[in-house]
């Protein structure tokens, strides 16, 4: 694409069918800045389904197709939507561009918005914070299994700390140990390992991975202390993203404010606008907006009393929490 951008006239279109994963994270942020430099994004096409539309070649990834205008002065963009390659259900929308690139953006991050008004995150005054605002970080596991699988063990047994994939967690439940996990629920505690844990507390832990039919992309548990006697230390897994203070636990009630707050329908909807592949990657989320440090305990202390957790109940209490 940059080479046949590089390639035109001034005023030549370019229209490309790509993966929609240059949008975001740093990988791509080199080749995000080559197109505003060089062009003015035009119109750029989703589909709901990729296998409806790309199922002759068994594409695997969510793509767009995007026109690029070279040296053109960069306006309004065209953010148009179909079910499939028929284009029977076509929706155009037009939106100013920085609703597509988000003023003081520094990594340029492309939003494709599915409607014409701001997204809920977008549009409450209460959400304005980073993580580091907070005093909050964010993590992807450290452990990564596959160069780690001599201290991996099935079984907690001694001299081992527990480990915790994302097949552990199911909804608001830690499912630990579990059968059936790829390699093992524990990990030995020893001078090759020690670097890559964590002290035992409460976390909030977030999926690195889903597929693009899920309901939600972004699906976050908690991690309690008491879950693991009395482990002092704790694996996670590589494909986990790990919400911490400097490496320790969280309070317990900002990590089950935080995981509530991730887990309402705002916060996906919004998350989606400008993530277009199956990845949240931890860039992503250092990104985001949140509520206050004092909203989110304020969350979890909510969240802490509820016998269930329903994606209603919690976009309902997000309303009332911001009002």
């Amino acid at each position: 694409m940059a080479l046949a951008l590089i390639l035109l006239e001034p005023g030549g279109q370019l229209f490309a069918i790509v993966p929609r994963s240059f949008c975001n994270g740093p990988y791509y942020r080199p080749f995000r800045e080559f197109v505003f430099q060089h062009a003015a994004i035009r119109h750029i096409h989703l589909f709901a389904s990729r296998r409806k539309a790309f199922k002759d070649d068994e594409v695997l990834q969510e793509n767009v197709i995007i026109r690029l205008e070279r040296s053109g002065a960069q306006g309004n963009v065209c953010v148009s939507h179909s079910a499939d390659d028929s284009f029977t259900d076509l929706t155009v929308q037009e939106h100013a561009f920085d609703r597509i690139v988000l003023p003081g953006d520094g990594e340029q991050f492309i939003h494709l918005p599915t409607s014409i008004g701001q997204c809920v995150i977008e549009s409450l005054s209460g959400i304005r914070f980073v993580l580091d605002d907070l005093g909050i970080a964010v993590s992807t596991g450290p452990v990564v299994d596959f160069r780690l699988k001599e201290h991996i063990v099935p079984t907690l047994i001694k001299g081992a700390v527990p480990l915790l994939y994302p097949g552990h967690f199911a909804g608001n439940v830690t499912q630990w140990p579990k059968d059936g996990v790829k390699r093992g629920n524990a990990i030995k505690l020893n001078g090759d390992t020690r670097k890559w844990l964590y002290p035992n507390g409460f976390y909030t832990v977030a999926r690195r991975f889903s597929s693009k039919e899920e309901r939600r992309r972004i699906v976050a548990s908690v991690v309690t202390p008491d879950t693991f006697g009395g482990a002092t230390m704790l694996g996670f897994e590589n494909h986990l993203n790990v919400f911490h203070e400097g490496k320790h636990g969280l309070p317990e009630d900002l990590a089950h404010g935080l995981a509530a707050f991730l887990n309402t329908t705002a916060v996906d909807e919004c998350f989606r606008r400008f993530n277009g592949h199956t990845q949240v990657n931890a860039t992503d989320l250092r990104l985001m907006k949140f509520p206050s440090r004092k909203a989110l305990i304020g969350l979890g202390k909510w969240a802490l009393r509820q016998d269930e957790l329903t994606p209603d109940r919690l976009d309902d209490r997000l309303g009332k929490l911001l009002e």
